[in-house]
């Protein structure tokens, strides 16, 4: 964890993440990389960060995504990470298919 960098509430925010996971069952490194993960984006999304990607900036939050998955049913990836799954695969037609055709050609969910 970058100590020094966070604020105070940011390392409180990492904790619990990382409890989180590591409650759900992930090891302790995915858990600590998920935590600062999440940080880091959370941080980009309040213009704490020096640099940020586009999409830390103007993707939905972290925390309302997890709140989003945590739930089973229609949930899952957004179409917009299934259609960069599938441009990644190369997947023919892509940009023409809805959600459930996209997670159907990138092999449905992960």
């Amino acid at each position: 964890m970058p100590r020094g960098q966070w604020s105070d509430k940011r390392e409180r925010q990492y904790e619990h993440v990382k409890e989180s996971q590591l409650d759900a069952g992930r090891s302790a490194d995915r858990a600590e990389e998920i935590a600062a993960r999440t940080v880091n984006k959370e941080r980009a999304r309040a213009g704490e960060a020096k640099e940020s990607s586009r999409l830390s900036r103007t993707d939905i939050s972290s925390s309302r995504r997890g709140g989003l998955r945590s739930h089973s049913g229609p949930g899952g990836r957004t179409r917009d990470q299934l259609y960069e799954e599938a441009r990644r695969k190369n997947i023919e037609g892509r940009s023409k298919m809805n959600k459930a055709e996209l997670a159907r050609a990138v092999g449905g969910s992960k």
